[in-house]
């Protein structure tokens, strides 16, 4: 049995101080005081005094290979951005490349505490790869488009990685990825909805996140995205949609009472669009939100703990209300929202739970005074806080080492 020893221990239910966590096999088995752990069977003790233990950061929507781009297109608008500067780079992907970046753009993420990641991509076998060798939980989807010239996005590739992925490996999920409302034909849409039906997928894909697909659904269907989305029937508790910078009031109520969940990736559609989708109207409504870092060229970084603080100041801004979201929002969409949205026992740290698990190291002068935890994880606390990363229990990231491969050593010389 291992043990996690720390002062503070924080979920969304609160903080529990001196406590030491149990982990057998890939779960929580039991979180005790710290002087009660000489009565278990422990054989590996992880942390100490000056550490902060939180539920692993669910990195709800990422392209992790989109790292190789990064710095590239910065400062255009969307539209522009993916024409003129995205998908012409993108045509020139191979399965090598898009291996390597991968595994770049996950080391990042897990360094800076997402022990999952929902990602959606070309050649989706090859980040596959790139997950399992270094040990994170990974949901995969391979990009389908019908609407645009991508010949690497061809749908027939993503039913086939579906099938060829599905319940293969304990941490790795295929999953069901149409690119956007304005790229996608209703007969895909229909298709893919069929399968997951069939299959109990899920379904990611991009909703709403330029005003240019608007127009372009509107144009096409005479609906708005989520109306066209109702319409086909995808619209249901499997569906995790990204962004919805443009949803109309009546869309936000029709995406709240759905049950299916909005990432909100407020680092990158501030930068590509100048601009903060109605998250919180569909937070009061009771939708199911979680976030994500999206990629490393609009954010321009993986950390999920910057994506927290940015989600809460940005949703302030744009609402003039500086009281929601809260910080417990916002921890929330980054643990238990990310985790319900991939069905996942996940984001608390309670017995029974996944032991996918963060320890952060506070002995840094950011996190003084010691006396609101929450508040300064969020508001204060950096992705470079984090020390050691657990998935399933097992340690996989340590103080700068991935501990799953040495490949990164050659890149990064790390």
């Amino acid at each position: 049995m291992k043990a996690i020893i720390a002062d503070y221990v924080l979920d969304v239910n609160g903080l529990k101080k001196d406590v030491a966590v149990l982990i057998e096999g890939d779960k929580i088995f039991n979180v005790i005081s710290s002087k009660n752990i000489g009565e278990f069977d422990v054989d590996e003790v992880y942390g100490g005094k000056g550490y902060l233990l939180i539920p692993g950061l669910v990195n709800a929507h990422t392209h992790v290979a989109m790292n190789k781009f990064r710095g590239f297109g910065d400062d255009m608008p969307l539209d522009k951005w993916l024409n003129d500067v995205i998908w012409p780079m993108e045509k020139e992907w191979t399965e090598e490349e898009i291996y390597k970046w991968a595994l770049i753009g996950i080391a990042e993420a897990i360094a800076n505490g997402s022990t999952t990641i929902n990602d959606h991509y070309f050649f989706a076998w090859q980040i596959a790869k790139a997950a399992k060798k270094l040990g994170v939980r990974a949901f995969i989807g391979q990009t389908m488009m019908n609407l645009v010239d991508m010949p690497i996005a061809e749908p027939e590739l993503g039913f086939k990685f579906f099938e060829k992925w599905e319940d293969k490996d304990n941490l790795i999920t295929a999953t069901l990825a149409p690119h956007a409302t304005d790229t996608v034909s209703k007969d895909l849409l229909i298709e893919t909805k069929e399968l997951a039906e069939e299959t109990g997928a899920l379904i990611h894909m991009h909703v709403s996140q330029s005003k240019e697909e608007v127009l372009r659904v509107k144009e096409r269907e005479g609906l708005s995205p989520v109306e066209y989305l109702k319409t086909t029937g995808v619209l249901k508790t499997n569906f995790i949609g990204v962004h919805g910078v443009y949803l109309s009031k009546e869309e936000v109520k029709l995406y709240a009472k759905s049950n299916a969940t909005l990432v909100h990736c407020p680092v990158s559609l501030a930068k590509l669009e100048g601009y903060v989708g109605p998250i919180l109207d569909i937070w009061k409504l009771g939708g199911k939100i979680a976030l994500g870092n999206d990629c490393a060229v609009s954010n321009n970084s993986m950390d999920m703990i910057q994506e927290m603080k940015f989600a809460a100041i940005l949703n302030k801004v744009k609402n003039n209300n500086p009281v929601m979201p809260t910080a417990k929002d916002v921890f929330y969409w980054a643990t238990l929202g990310g985790a319900k949205a991939l069905n996942l026992k996940a984001g608390l740290i309670e017995s029974g739970y996944l032991a996918d698990l963060v320890l952060i190291n506070t002995k840094k002068l950011h996190f003084l005074p010691k006396e609101n935890m929450l508040s300064h994880l969020v508001y204060s606390a950096k992705g470079s806080d984090v020390e050691k990363v657990f998935v399933g229990g097992e340690l996989i990231y340590d103080n700068g080492r991935f501990l799953k491969t040495d490949e990164l050593r050659k890149t990064l010389d790390i």
